[in-house]
This record gives structure tokens, C-alpha cells and sequence, in this order.
């Protein structure tokens, strides 16, 4: 030990002061000596368990660590807090029912944090603590700027309802809900009424009836146009990263666009934490890991990574997705002459997100993410004898960046710049070895976003006024090589807005309104588009809350399907952009009106709703049986109720929520110019319940809905001049949608640094074949022959997790 401590006063020129017997028998490790003096301190107290201290530039203290303690309280109720979570440097540890606490004291440069759900997080300098006694700390309520919580634990804890009505979900907070053992954005928001999935994937969300295209996906600002990985089976996300999510049906924000039907916004932490912790895991499908990274008192970095393991071991899990994934395409089922073989998928993501705190008014932060999703298989037929093979692929991928600089000018000012960049491309190859062809098919979407806003709060007001610039670029391309056709498409799309928005709450915080407007201008049509946003809150009392929301909106892009088995039928959607003629810009209008009641752990939440959206296309909304190839433009109105009914107990909290849908397109050029749509789900139930004491989390739940709209051929006449001749459009139904899960987790502390969880779910426990989708073909009798696709059967899943 004293030969490294020479070492170090040689190359770093300091001193270290300490009594003679400390180090007797204390032996280490060598140290890099192109390591900084901090690093080398930090090594050495891990190393020894001793306490280094600077208390000057030149002079370092070692000693024994001591203990700092403190009792922690409620402001409002005086009462001790029990489980408040109290996280130094290098070590953890929380309060007891007293709310007593007991730390290894860090070194005096360190910082401490107590961190406690709906309380405010304290940070404080280890110098600051007393050394002779356990001091008293008070934590008080987290409050919130013009948007505090009304409910809180909306349907476990982390889910929260806002006064903006906007549904807020916090994953530190959060608990477990059925089937999950992972905090997947997309998967947890479907546990909230009217928003579903029609073939149960995270990239086809369905809020209110709309189309998953019609749907807002941020992640910090960016939009995301790529939102799953196993084509769309699990979320594209880090669970680790992001922090909070938030959920928007109606009354939009002036400063989003896009999104016709909702938005899902998530966020990244937005404050600099100065404690150094990490997770790795790993479950049945992928390994995780994710780290937060002090790179100095101002600045944090944290980065995230998943990768898939199939690599390594093809689990029950994993085969159960691909099976899935792969139902009626090319990577399972080809033509007779033809075998598949070497099926391989992989994903893997990453994510980065740096703050670093210029000073106390200015703020910088820079976001990076990656979305990767790859299969392959090879294709095998004899010629003449002669084995021959080609390789087929399809992969997804997404890079995208943000920067963002915000500035404090004073108490009430605020300004805010952002930049951001998103690339999408979806890439297929069909090899087909009896023809010796190579198709090409690739879509491409660039967006490059630029936007200015200024906040105002002038005592109950808050303003909000910016300026907004969006390029949109989508390339199509069609490439085959015998014989030889290359058809690529490009076009361009840049639209500039501006918007302002004022609101006001009054003191006692039983009523709001938020109104505001936003002016859109599309270069290339030459188009102004004015849309008014409005929000509306009164509390009639402790128990009683009324909402009242409205809002119109457009979007540029929208995804459509060409035919059922581009790009080898795995994601045969693409986007596209409008050309205001035969793809018309999509717009919507909205209101609804919702009344709240809450009292003694009991909440009942009942909402109606009308929207209609224009400028939809047939190509758009996944047909499979009747007008699949037709093309032509339309609308659609929907309108229906929502309700939720929740109930606290002490640890368990148990909901029922209810939706009513009826989805009606209206087309018409078609034979049938209005009829049910595909996404007219008219009857849903959620029944669930979740139990969560000290280290148990334990969930179960019920889904049930009605199946979807399909059409079959006319009985009697089902083949007219060699094509299927299709009954009413979507006068049948698929069967009804069933489905029982379970998760638990179990949390355990394995010392004062690390702690660890395990947990396993059980999706589909009933083994049940839910119907996806229905789809006919010719046989070679020339009669139709129906193919289902089903969803997934009984699934289960483990994870690992170590925390540190």
C-alpha cells in the first residue's frame, strides 16, 4: 500500500496524511499510472475500504470510514418514512419504520440522495452532515409547475393521471402489471381503455381506432418512425432509459404535430445524477445492460444496450416469437420445389443520453439511439441434380440524434432550442432460386427537425409561443434484376408552424384551461393549416373532477402495404409521403368529455369521445380479404366511451376498465361506401389486479375483446372471372380475443452496493389460438382457401437483473 500511496505523491506531487497503523498489513493492486489522481482515489477506497479526503489541492486524509445516519420524516405528516432509498457513491442502503438510516460515510467531495416515490429528491454535500449526531431530514411533496398529479396510482403505482389530463407513467415508480416483467412503453399502454392492438404487436397500436401510422412516437423529442424489434413483438426501447412516458388522447400540446389519433412521449431522465449505478440483466430473449456515468459535478452520461441471444441459445421464448413473426412468409412457408433453411433473426439497440449543466441557467442535452432487426434464411431447390441456394433478407433499422439547449433567464423565462435527426430504412432481398431473381425492396424516411420555443409564467399564467421547422424526406425503391427494372422514388416535404398557447390555473388548483393554436405551412402545396388545441378542468370538489378536450390535427406521412408479401412479408408496410392528391394530407378533429370521481382508495374514471379523421387510404388500413388491392381515398368516424374502475387496498390495487368503439370508414369510390372499420374493436375488457409488498410484486389479469371486422367470399359464388368475389365488405368478425396473463417479480438486497431481481411472466396462460387475421388465396382447384394468422400461445418469460 505504502509504495503505490510513494507512486502517487511522485506523479501527482500531493501528500497523504494518516496514522502509522492504518496501513499495516493493507495490500493492493497496482495502478495504471495514466490513471487521474480521482480515479486512482476512487480504486484505492474500493481496494481498502478506506476514506480519502482532499482537503486542499495538495494534502489527502485517509482514514477510517465512519457512519453517517439520520432519521428521515414527511413534512406534511410528521410521520417517519419507511423505504426511502439513500444512495451514495459506493454504497446504498434505506430507512427503517422509524425512518432511521445508517451510511458508510463516503468522502466529504461526495454527494448523497434520498429518493422517495410522490417526494421530492434531495441531494446532499457529505460535508454538510453532521459528525457528532443523527440529524432529523424532512422530505416534502414533489410539486409540479401548472401540471401537478389528481390521481396517483391510476392503475399501479408509477401510473398517474395529470391535471393536463394526460396520463403519465413514471418507471421509477413503477410496479408490475399482467404478463410483464419488463417496463416496455408500448406493452404498458395497452393496459389503459381504448388503446389496443389488433394482431397484439407493439407496432400496430391502435388508440381510438386509428391506424398505428396515425400515432406520435417520441422518444425525447425525436420521432421515431421504427417503435418495435421482432418486427414488432417487443418494444425498440431500453426499459432502462426511459424514465417516464406520457400519454396523449386528446387536447394535444400546441407545440406537438402530427399523430392524428394520440401520442406517446418518452422521456429520458432530465436532471443530472451524480451517482454512479448500473443494471445488467438478462431474459429468454435478449441481455441487457445500462449505466450512469458522473463524467463531473455538472455533467452525467448514460447509456444503454440490448442484444438479442439467440446467438447463443434459441429459448422456448424466442422460438415462440420468431414462429410469430414468421407465420404465412417467405422465412417459413415457399413454394413446393423450394426448402428454407439457416432461419437467423437478431436485434440489438443501443441508447445515449448526455446532460451537462453549463451553469445554473443553461443546460445541454445530447440523445442518441439505434434500432436494429435482422433475418435471414436461405432458399435450396434441385436443378438437374444439382443442389442449388440463395440467401434471403429482410432487416429494420433506425439512427436518430437530438440536441437540445435550454436556457433559464430568469424565474418565470424560459427558452428552449432543439434539433433533431431520425432515419428509418427497411431493407428486403428475396433471392428466389427458381427463377434465379433478385428483388430489391428498400424504404427510406429522413426527418430533420428545427424548433424554437419560450415559455412565460406570470403568477397563475403560463405561456408558451415557438416556432417549428420539419424536412421530410421518403425514398421507395424497386430493384429486380432479370429482367432488369429499377423504379426509385423520392419526394420531399418541408413545412414551417408556428404556435402559441396560454394557461391558466387558479389558486386553489381546482380549475384550468389551456388554449392555444398552431399555424402550419407546407412549402410545397403552398397550405396553411390552422389547428386549435383546447384543455378545460374543474373540480367540483375534493372527490369530483370534470375535463372537457378538443383539438384538430394533420400529419404528412402514413404507411401502407402495396401487396401482402413486400419485403418478404415480415414488415410489408412502408411510409409514404402526401401528395395532396391521390395521398391526401390526414386530418383530424376531436372532442371529448370526461367526469372523474375518486374517494377512500376508489376511482372511477368515464370518458366520451368523437373523432373523425380525413384523408385515409385503403392502402393504409391492412386490408386482407376485400378491397386488399383497391385504391382509393376516404375518412373515418369513430366514436365511443371509455370507463375505468379502480380500487386501492392497502398493497393491492385491482381495476376493471371498459371501452366501446364504433369505427366506421366511409369510401366512396368502393362498392360499399360505408362499412365497419378494420380496426372496430367494439367491446373491450380489462380486469387485472396487482399486489406489491417489500420485495413482492405479483400481477394477474384478464383481456377480452371482440374480434375485428373481415370479410369472406359470397357462399354460392365465390369466384367470379378468376378472381375471389368478396360478401359485404367486413360484415363477419373474427372470433373474440381472450386472453389470461400473470407476472411476479421478487426484489432482494444482497449488500449495502448491489441488489438484484428475478421475475418470470406467463403470457397467454389458457394456451388459447387468438385470431389475428384472416386472408384467401386460390387453390389450384381455383376455390378459395382461407390462412389465419393466430397470436401467441402460451408464452413465458425470465429475467435476471443485478443492480449496482
Amino acid at each position: 500500500m505504502e509504495i503505490v500511496l510513494k507512486e502517487i505523491t511522485k506523479e501527482h506531487a500531493v501528500t497523504f496524511n494518516y496514522e502509522s497503523t492504518l496501513l499495516k498489513n493493507i495490500k493492493v493492486k497496482l495502478l495504471p499510472k495514466e490513471w487521474s489522481l480521482t480515479v486512482k482515489l476512487d480504486n484505492l477506497s474500493i481496494q481498502t475500504d478506506l476514506v480519502f479526503n482532499k482537503i486542499s489541492e495538495t494534502v489527502i486524509t485517509i482514514s477510517q470510514p465512519s457512519i453517517l445516519c439520520g432519521y428521515l420524516y414527511d413534512r406534511t405528516s410528521e410521520q417517519p418514512l419507511l423505504g426511502v432509498t439513500i444512495q451514495g457513491r459506493a454504497s446504498y442502503t434505506t430507512s427503517d419504520q422509524n425512518g432511521y438510516f445508517e451510511l458508510k460515510r463516503p468522502n466529504r467531495s461526495d454527494f448523497i440522495s434520498f429518493s422517495f416515490m410522490g417526494l421530492q429528491t434531495i441531494k446532499r454535500a457529505v460535508n454538510s452532515f453532521s459528525t457528532k449526531e443523527c440529524e432529523t431530514i424532512y422530505m416534502t411533496e414533489q410539486l409540479e409547475v401548472m401540471s401537478p398529479l389528481i390521481v396517483q396510482g391510476y392503475l399501479v403505482r408509477g401510473i398517474d393521471k395529470r391535471a393536463d389530463w394526460t396520463t403519465s407513467i413514471d418507471y421509477n415508480k413503477f410496479s408490475l402489471l399482467p404478463g410483464l416483467i419488463e417496463s416496455d412503453v408500448l406493452q404498458t399502454v395497452q393496459a389503459l381503455p381504448s388503446i389496443t392492438s389488433v394482431d397484439e404487436t407493439v407496432s400496430n397500436i391502435n388508440i381510438r381506432g386509428g391506424s398505428n401510422d396515425q400515432n406520435l412516437i417520441l422518444w425525447d423529442g425525436i420521432k421515431m418512425y421504427q417503435t418495435g424489434h421482432f418486427f414488432g413483438l417487443i418494444s425498440s426501447f431500453n426499459p432502462h432509459m426511459t424514465q417516464q412516458s406520457t400519454v396523449i388522447n386528446n387536447g394535444t400540446d400546441v407545440s406537438l404535430t402530427d399523430g392524428v389519433s394520440g401520442t406517446i412521449h418518452m422521456q429520458t431522465d432530465q436532471e443530472v445524477d451524480n451517482t454512479f449505478s448500473g443494471v445488467v440483466g438478462v431474459n429468454f430473449l435478449n441481455a441487457e445492460v445500462f449505466s450512469n456515468i458522473p463524467t463531473s459535478e455538472k455533467s452525467s452520461l448514460q447509456i444503454a444496450s440490448r442484444k438479442s441471444l439467440n446467438d447463443l441459445w434459441s429459448t422456448p421464448t424466442y422460438t415462440a416469437y420468431f414462429d410469430r413473426v414468421t407465420q404465412y412468409t417467405e422465412a417459413q412457408n415457399n413454394s413446393a420445389e423450394v426448402t428454407n433453411s439457416d432461419q437467423g433473426f437478431n436485434f440489438n439497440d443501443a441508447s445515449l443520453r448526455w446532460l451537462y449543466e453549463l451553469s445554473d441557467k443553461d443546460v445541454i442535452r445530447l440523445n442518441f439511439i439505434t434500432i436494429n432487426n435482422d433475418l435471414t434464411f436461405n432458399e435450396s431447390a434441385f436443378f438437374n441434380g444439382v443442389s442449388q441456394t440463395r440467401q434471403s433478407s429482410a432487416s429494420q433499422n433506425s439512427i436518430a440524434a437530438a440536441l437540445n439547449y435550454k436556457r433559464e433567464w430568469n424565474e418565470d423565462f424560459t427558452s428552449a432550442f432543439t434539433i433533431t435527426e431520425s432515419n428509418y430504412k427497411l431493407q428486403a432481398i428475396n433471392a428466389n432460386v427458381l427463377s434465379n431473381q433478385r428483388f430489391l425492396q428498400e424504404n427510406r424516411v429522413s426527418e430533420t427537425n428545427f424548433k424554437l420555443e419560450n415559455i412565460l409564467q406570470s403568477n397563475l399564467w403560463k405561456f408558451k409561443m415557438g416556432y417549428d421547422f420539419t424536412e421530410l424526406e421518403v425514398i421507395n425503391l424497386n430493384d429486380i434484376d432479370l429482367p432488369r427494372f429499377v423504379r426509385r422514388d423520392e419526394e420531399v416535404l418541408r413545412e414551417h408552424a408556428t404556435y402559441g398557447q396560454a394557461w391558466y390555473s387558479n389558486t386553489n388548483q381546482n380549475f384550468s384551461i389551456r388554449a392555444g393554436m398552431r399555424v402550419n405551412y407546407i412549402t410545397k402545396f403552398q397550405k396553411v393549416l390552422l389547428e386549435p388545441r383546447l384543455s378545460i378542468r374543474k373540480s367540483l370538489n375534493e372527490n369530483i373532477e370534470l375535463e372537457a378536450m378538443g383539438e384538430f390535427k394533420h400529419q404528412n406521412s402514413s404507411q401502407i402495404v402495396n401487396f401482402q408479401n413486400d419485403f418478404l412479408g415480415i414488415e410489408k408496410r412502408r411510409w409514404q409521403l402526401t401528395d395532396n392528391d391521390s395521398v391526401p394530407i390526414l386530418q383530424s378533429k376531436q372532442a371529448s368529455i370526461a367526469v372523474m370521481f375518486k374517494k377512500k382508495g376508489w376511482l372511477i374514471d368515464a370518458k366520451g369521445f368523437y373523432k373523425k379523421v380525413d384523408g385515409i387510404t385503403t392502402q393504409s388500413q391492412s386490408f386482407t380479404t376485400k378491397y386488399e388491392f383497391e385504391r382509393t381515398q376516404g375518412s373515418y368516424d369513430v366514436y365511443g366511451v371509455e370507463l375505468l374502475l379502480r380500487k386501492q387496498f392497502k398493497n393491492i390495487s385491482s381495476w376493471l376498465s371498459y371501452s366501446y368503439l364504433n369505427n366506421i370508414y366511409r369510401f366512396q369510390g368502393l362498392e360499399e361506401d360505408q362499412f365497419p372499420s378494420n380496426f372496430d374493436i367494439t367491446h373491450s375488457f380489462t380486469l387485472g389486479s396487482t399486489y406489491s409488498e417489500g420485495f413482492w410484486d405479483l400481477s394477474a389479469g384478464l383481456n377480452y375483446r371482440t374480434g375485428t371486422p373481415t370479410s369472406i367470399p359470397l357462399l354460392g359464388n365465390e369466384v367470379v372471372d378468376g378472381n375471389i368475389n368478396f360478401d359485404q365488405a367486413n360484415n363477419q368478425r373474427l372470433q373474440a380475443y381472450l386472453r389470461i396473463d400473470a407476472s411476479a417479480m421478487y426484489k432482494y438486497r444482497i449488500n449495502d452496493r448491489f441488489k438484484s431481481e428475478i421475475g418470470i411472466s406467463m403470457w397467454n396462460i389458457l394456451n388459447r389460438q387468438n385470431e389475428v387475421s384472416h386472408f384467401y388465396r386460390l387453390n389450384s382447384n381455383n376455390e378459395p382457401t382461407q390462412f389465419t394468422r393466430y397470436s401467441l400461445g402460451i408464452t413465458s418469460n425470465l429475467v435476471f437483473r443485478l443492480y449496482f
